[in-house]
């Protein structure tokens, strides 16, 4: 059973949540009656149709909208004396003439009631693309105006929508950054219609603030889910030239980066390994390039990005903490396009266009760092001062690929992969006659996915896709030693070499339905198989010392299956409240050991207002691996491990509470919402004191780690404006992170490493012209814990001394702060366009803490011990960079 702690902290957490409730103008007032129930005394009763709705709107302020073709105004109509209700006389002059009205904000619709028909629905599918490069669009609105009835479409662009059967019905088509689309539907029977955008002329459109979506936030049951714009990702500034996915995450509020520079994600209070990470619907298992500096995503090969924090939709399993998906672009249907970049560390280039025009099309993507062929020289030249030959450098390349096959109008083929490699490596060689001395060493890691994806439409409100996707984390460690020498005249040799890997690989196989049977349902179900290869660690070692042979070869080999079945409604049950239900069954298998798992999922959004809205979740969460992180500032060396019948799986629950606002001011829309969750987790586990991946390798893994529990909680509060010249949010968490092992810390609760009590951003995009953009990002958090000595100590006449470090993460870092800046101006080309960026990273300059250690005190002249202090180390200064990005 998981256990309340901390009681201070959640009653500091409750009082900001009553702060934040409290601030909201209106909350918690019960919603106004509708317009259509006002009681209103006609002057008139007796005249023409037309003649009363002007009065109802005189004394109402509504207004009414029909076409004179349909509305008689001057037919003569005779309303019963005395006080009544909007809505009893428009009943009383409309009804009897076969005229319907709907109240659509402050104007009511007047039409012509459907005539009977053989069929009580129709239904339009299809999908919505862009008509420049046929990309499938996600998210994107459809509805019958007038009528409130609608859905979007789904992650492949394809929509289903069912609508009462008329003459004629008339759909509207919007998506931020594009044109709209209407378009008017004659018959009774279902239609397949495909839209085609353009996009928006007006430029300042497609640079929008996070949620490209045309769903209000207010309207929306989601909570904690954010979709971020590629055009946003690219208008940040960017470290080393270099544009990062994550790190536009990490400005968003209750997701952390860990430590200065790095692209990891701490999203409320949990760890890494509880991201599951989505690429086109394969696992990426590490996302980080350069030690964590930069993430293994290509923004020139990425079509869309959404991030959910908590509400998780039955459909997501696995992960505790957070769901990032990410989908590939799909590649030019229509033309030939290309795209790329040249930085400080890395270039990037980006091809696509039709294989067959409107059937199928490509994109290859590239990009390398080039760190080591620019160092190359210098450190040759380095070595040779030294008397040695030899090199020593760093790279990494990232390659995205995905073909796109329309098999026929109900039929469409996806294959796309990944691979991305790091490596860094050392080599040296030191002669003298006869003698020698050589050494050489590999650190190496690296990701490779595949996805084949078939989509279906089956019917027109039955759409279904089916993935089978590969996917591999690998690290590899590699040493080699050997030398030459003289003993007495005699020449002797020695060698020493290690290989130590480890890895995990998955395959899967998936389906997911989706079925809209009416505007007030949209339901998914499925149900995947997962088949996990773990080897946390193959270690062989030979050496040959002085004639004295040794040998080691050890190997841990692990297969886990794991099985889900779910299904989920987004449901409308009435104008004000919305639910999504849903519920998830879970199960892993490990040598003959079964672990089930039931999660149910709930969400609510309940409308105070049409500008308001209350929303609340629940999700219960589980995780069959486990990562094992090493104390450490960011080597790859961190080792995936399955649950097994000794490490049980992680679990969690996720409660939410919220309020979201649309806001219009000055003519400009702005939303704000505020959220509020608790998650409880229990199985974590950690290292036991002393133990790391490559300490002691005869000892199994499950023998060096210890298990435990975990409580995150907190509020956030997020402001956003997404329209106009200048765009950007501010951002603000308050959490608290705890950790509990029986093992550490004497068994007391302490905080967890990238505990944050506060954490702030603030995002502005600004155009000063039509291609000169203007951006800024600052951002400030809580120092970091980390466990520091407290005192000394000597046991007996012992001369050694001992240090007391009291407590597990005893000690808090300085505040974190940086103000980050981008100039970026395009220049139109004949063949396309150039955009030049110059960045400044920490633009004041701001010395914030990497690590700190130890400096022991010196003895004076005097024979007397200085105090010892701690040192702090600090990463990156003022960093200026340019890059240039270029469209043909």
């Amino acid at each position: 059973m998981f256990t309340t702690t901390n009681a201070v902290g959640r009653l500091v957490c409750f009082v900001f949540l009553l702060g934040c409730w409290a601030s909201f103008p209106g909350l918690g007032q019960a919603p106004p009656a509708s317009p259509l129930a006002r009681t209103i005394r006609l002057n008139n009763p007796t005249g023409t149709l037309g003649s009363v709705l002007a009065e109802i709107s005189q004394q109402t302020g509504l207004s009414f909208g029909y076409s004179n073709d349909v509305v008689a105004a001057a037919a003569p109509v005779r309303i019963p004396a005395g006080p009544q209700t909007v809505k009893s006389i428009l009943d009383a002059v409309l009804s009897a003439r076969g005229l319907s009205y709907t109240l659509l904000d402050q104007q009511i619709i007047i039409r012509k009631k459907p005539a009977a028909t053989k069929s009580k629905t129709i239904t339009f599918s299809g999908y919505v693309r862009d008509a420049a490069t046929g990309e499938n669009l996600i998210g994107v609105t459809v509805v019958q105006p007038g009528t409130g009835l609608g859905t979007a479409t789904n992650t492949y662009g394809f929509y289903s929508l069912t609508l009462p059967a008329a003459d004629t019905v008339r759909l509207l088509v919007s998506y931020l950054g594009y044109q709209q689309a209407q378009w008017t539907a004659s018959g009774t029977g279902n239609v397949r219609h495909d839209f085609g955008l353009p996009v928006a002329t007006n430029e300042l459109a497609a640079v929008e603030v996070v949620g490209s979506r045309e769903e209000k936030i207010v309207q929306s049951t989601r909570m904690g889910t954010i979709n971020v714009p590629i055009t946003q990702i690219k208008s940040l500034p960017r470290l080393f030239g270099e544009t990062d996915v994550l790190k536009v995450l990490q400005l968003l509020p209750g997701v952390q980066s860990g430590s200065e520079g790095q692209s990891g994600l701490y999203v409320r209070g949990g760890s890494p390994d509880q991201n599951l990470i989505l690429l086109d619907g394969a696992p990426v298992y590490n996302a980080a390039h350069l030690f964590g500096f930069f993430s293994v995503f290509n923004a020139d090969a990425i079509n869309n990005v959404d991030l959910i924090k908590g509400g998780f939709p039955a459909r997501y399993g696995g992960r505790l903490s957070s769901v990032l998906d990410i989908s590939m672009k799909e590649g030019n249907m229509q033309k030939f396009h290309g795209e790329g970049a040249i930085g400080l560390v890395a270039s990037k280039l980006t091809l696509e266009g039709p294989i067959k025009k409107d059937v199928a099309s490509f994109i290859v993507s590239g990009r390398r760092t080039y760190i080591d062929i620019l160092a190359r020289p210098i450190i040759k030249a380095q070595l040779r001062s030294e008397g040695e030959e030899g090199s020593l450098g760093y790279y990494f390349y990232d390659l995205n690929g995905k073909l796109n096959w329309k098999v026929s109008p109900r039929d469409r083929l996806y294959l796309s992969a990944y691979t991305g490699q790091d490596a860094f490596y050392s080599n040296s060689r030191r002669e003298a006659g006869e003698t020698f001395d050589q050494s050489s060493s590999e650190l190496g890691w690296g990701n490779l996915t595949a996805a084949l994806r078939w989509n279906r439409i089956i019917n027109d409100r039955l759409f279904v896709n089916t993935h089978f996707t590969y996917s591999q984390y690998q690290l590899d460690v590699g040493v080699d030693q050997s030398s030459r020498y003289r003993v007495n005249d005699e020449l002797r040799s020695d060698r020493f070499s290690l290989s130590y890997l480890s890895n995990i690989r998955d395959l899967s196989l998936k389906s997911d339905f989706e079925y809209a049977p009416n505007p007030n349902h949209y339901i998914r179900f499925g149900g995947q198989f997962i088949r996990h290869v773990f080897r946390p660690g193959a270690l062989q070692s030979n050496d040959n010392i002085g004639g004295v042979s040794s040998q080691i070869n050890t190997v841990n080999r692990q297969l886990g299956n794991e099985a889900n079945l779910y299904l989920e409604d987004d449901y409308r049950l009435s104008e004000r409240l919305k639910v999504n239900v849903g519920l998830r069954f879970n199960s892993f298998v490990i040598a003959k050991k079964l672990y089930p798992s039931l999660e149910p999922r709930l969400a609510a959004r309940y409308l105070l207002t049409e500008d308001w809205s209350l929303k609340a979740s629940y999700a219960r969460t589980s995780q069959f691996i486990h990562l094992l992180a090493n104390s450490g500032i960011g080597l790859p060396t961190d080792l995936w491990v399955p649950a097994t019948a000794r490490i049980k799986p992680q679990q969690a629950q996720q409660f939410g509470l919220g309020a979201a606002r649309a806001l219009r001011f000055k003519g400009e829309d702005y939303e704000l919402s505020f959220e509020s969750y608790y998650k409880p987790m229990r199985n974590l586990i950690e290292y036991q004191e002393g133990a790391n991946f490559l300490g002691n390798t005869e000892t199994n893994w499950e023998d060096k780690v210890t298990s435990g529990n975990g409580w995150a909680y907190g509020g956030e509060l997020f402001l956003q404006k997404k329209s106009g010249r200048t765009t950007g949010w501010i951002g603000y968490t308050l959490a608290w992170s705890t950790r509990c092992f029986p093992e550490l810390n004497q068994g007391r609760l302490f905080p967890y490493k990238y505990d944050r009590r506060h954490d702030a951003s603030l995002v502005i995009i600004h155009k000063l012209k039509d291609n000169l953009t203007l951006s800024g990002s600052w951002v400030y958090g809580t120092g970091n814990a980390t466990t520091l000595a407290q005192g000394r100590f000597s046991l007996g006449n012992s001369q050694d001394n001992y240090q007391d470090y009291g407590g597990r993460n005893n000690y808090r870092m300085a505040a974190y702060h940086r103000l980050d800046l981008d100039l970026s101006k395009t220049k139109k080309k004949k063949w396309g366009e150039v955009v030049n960026s110059f960045s400044l990273y920490n633009a004041y300059s701001r010395r914030n803490p990497y690590y700190l250690y130890l400096k022991e005190g010196k003895v004076d002249a005097a024979g007397n011990l200085e105090e010892s202090t701690y040192k702090q180390v600090s990463l990156f200064p003022i960093i200026p960079s340019f890059s240039k990005s270029f469209r043909f």
